[in-house]
């Protein structure tokens, strides 16, 4: 009897500690540093089918199934509208295949942000806010972020 309420302990410490680390990764913003870019892959607009931004693009990757896409496509949208040069692509993960094995998208919504030739500066997973965005332009340097 003893063993099994320590092993019932133990999956749940264990399910706490992987819920917070997946918790913690959420939205977290991760920058390539400039050797990492010259490796980088890039995405043209005509591949997306659509403008990139004259300074950065959040190329966000969603799926018809996904509630937190929505609610970071509202976020994105928002700031593209608000910062000129910045501007947000939206594309379904079972329309671009190519792009999502390229790119080694894992989870929706991820968001790769593109400077203005479409190189992969940095990249965000999970769901997002606008504190995730804003910290993701303002690590992104020489851009939108101090307008």
């Amino acid at each position: 009897m003893l063993l099994r309420v320590v092993v019932v302990l133990a999956v749940l410490v264990l399910a706490t500690g992987l819920g917070l680390w997946w918790n913690a990764r959420n939205g977290r913003f991760t920058v390539r540093d400039a050797a990492q870019r010259d490796t980088a892959p890039r995405v043209a607009a005509d591949e997306l089918g659509a403008a990139l931004g004259s300074e950065l693009t959040f190329l966000q990757f969603s799926s018809e199934v996904c509630t937190p896409c929505r609610r970071a496509a509202v976020v994105l949208g928002q700031l593209a509208t608000e910062r000129p040069g910045l501007a947000h692509v939206e594309i379904d993960v079972t329309e671009h295949l190519d792009l999502v094995r390229r790119f080694d998208v894992m989870r929706t919504p991820t968001v790769l942000v593109l400077d203005a030739g479409g190189v992969v500066v940095g990249r965000m997973s999970g769901a997002l806010d606008r504190r995730h965005a804003l910290a993701a332009l303002e690590s992104c340097p020489g851009t939108v972020s101090a307008r």
